[in-house]
């Protein structure tokens, strides 16, 4: 029973601090990397624009000097001076802020995809980085166990009960396992550079990774209604909501505008009489309305918006079933691997079965190295296709999260 616990108190640790390391490599990289930066401001950027668009049109100021002064009856006109400001229809800034604002949230729904897919390829590199390093591992166990074998190879030579040809053999495969590991030293060193990469690191910075990956018992079963809330769809509703807004932005433009104002003239007294307001400037506030008379600019807005918006919904559809379909694989495949490790787990068992049986055989002087290597072979097999399927699994999982969380 203690045995029992402190294997499951091992398999909970490695499993915690798989996910620890893993999350924290993603972190690292959400703050590292310059595309989701750049993102950042992107949206920053957006969110600005909702300061930009409260605006109105400039105040106009207006000087002139009569080279000729006109004649009143109060006097001569000496110059003349005018403010005007136009002022949008009421709701028109309303509605540019509302647009700039659905603008800046697909921008925000921009980084949440970019975070997502930076978050699934550090899991694939991460579980690609472990599947090297599991497998170099394995192979160092083997060329151990095959200087085992070759050790027994020279005692049964001195005794007769072996040939130079095995114990050949047996190195000869030594060397052909040194070579893969080797293989496998170069693939570890590109992967590191290519993950590091991703967390804007220098490429030699050494790395953690779990040396050991368990498949857990039971799934959670995914729900394929969650799909629905998949930022790479929400994106295009997002779309859709800010060409919305664009339309209600669009009619209040058509609206006119109203402008107010003022003339200033000042006057001069006329020297050959002399009466009430002789000389008194004049002052005129003005009100101006200005119709978009021509209105075929709006209407063409009006008839893009709505084929945008109908466009937008195919668009989405088809990313639907994009997901729905990556979503069916992944699980697929998911389960699939945890069958192919199950499976190699249990052919391993019956081939180190049979290696005991070999090297017990190795007692009575009846031992066969060629089975010994076939034996050898087969396990290495099985090993690597464990290691493949676990990677796998975590991979397909990573691929799972990307869609539905």
């Amino acid at each position: 029973m203690k045995n029992i616990i402190s294997i499951l108190f091992l398999f909970f640790t490695a499993s915690v601090v798989k996910a620890q390391e893993l999350q924290y490599f993603i972190l690292e990289a959400e703050n590292n990397n310059p595309e989701i930066k750049a993102f950042n401001l992107r949206y920053s950027i957006a969110e600005e624009k909702v300061n930009e668009v409260n605006w109105v049109p400039n105040t106009e100021f207006s000087a002139g000097y009569f080279v000729s002064e006109p004649e009143t009856r109060t006097g001569p006109q000496r110059a003349r001076f005018s403010a005007r400001q136009m002022l949008p229809w009421f709701g028109t800034i309303t509605a540019r802020e509302n647009y700039a604002t659905a603008m800046a949230n697909a921008e925000y729904i921009e980084i949440v995809i970019a975070k997502r897919k930076l978050s699934l390829s550090v899991s694939q590199s991460y579980f690609g980085l472990y599947e090297i390093k599991a497998q170099q591992r394995v192979l160092s166990k083997n060329v151990l166990l095959l200087k085992t074998y070759e050790k027994i190879a020279l005692k049964s030579l001195e005794v007769g009960k072996a040939s130079a040809v095995d114990v050949l053999r047996l190195q000869i495969r030594q060397n052909e396992l040194q070579q893969q590991k080797d293989v496998l030293d170069e693939a570890y060193l590109a992967a590191q550079i290519s993950f590091n990469k991703l967390l804007h690191r220098e490429g030699t910075t050494a790395l953690i990774i779990p040396n050991e990956l368990f498949l857990p018992n039971e799934d959670v079963l995914p729900l394929k209604r969650v799909l629905a809330l998949n930022p790479e769809l929400l994106l295009y509703d997002k779309r859709y909501e800010s060409i919305a807004k664009e339309e209600l932005l669009n009619k209040n433009e058509l609206n006119p505008m109203i402008g107010f104002g003022l003339d200033y003239i000042p006057v001069s007294e006329r020297t050959d009489m002399s009466f009430n307001g002789n000389g008194k400037d004049v002052f005129m506030p003005m009100m101006t309305v200005s119709i978009p008379l021509f209105n075929n600019k709006f209407k063409s807005i009006t008839k893009q918006n709505e084929l945008r918006q109908l466009e937008i919904n195919f668009q989405k559809e088809s990313k639907l079933n994009v997901l729905e379909s990556a979503f069916a694989k992944a699980i697929s495949r998911r389960n699939q691997a945890k069958i192919q490790s199950y499976t190699q787990e249990k052919n391993l068992k019956q081939a180190q079965d049979a290696e005991e049986i070999l090297i017990e055989n190795y007692q009575t002087g009846t031992i066969n190295f060629n089975d010994i290597l076939d034996i050898q072979e087969l396990q290495l097999k099985f090993q690597m296709n464990q290691i493949s399927a676990i990677t796998s699994y975590y991979t397909q999982t990573a691929i799972i999260n990307y869609l539905i969380k």
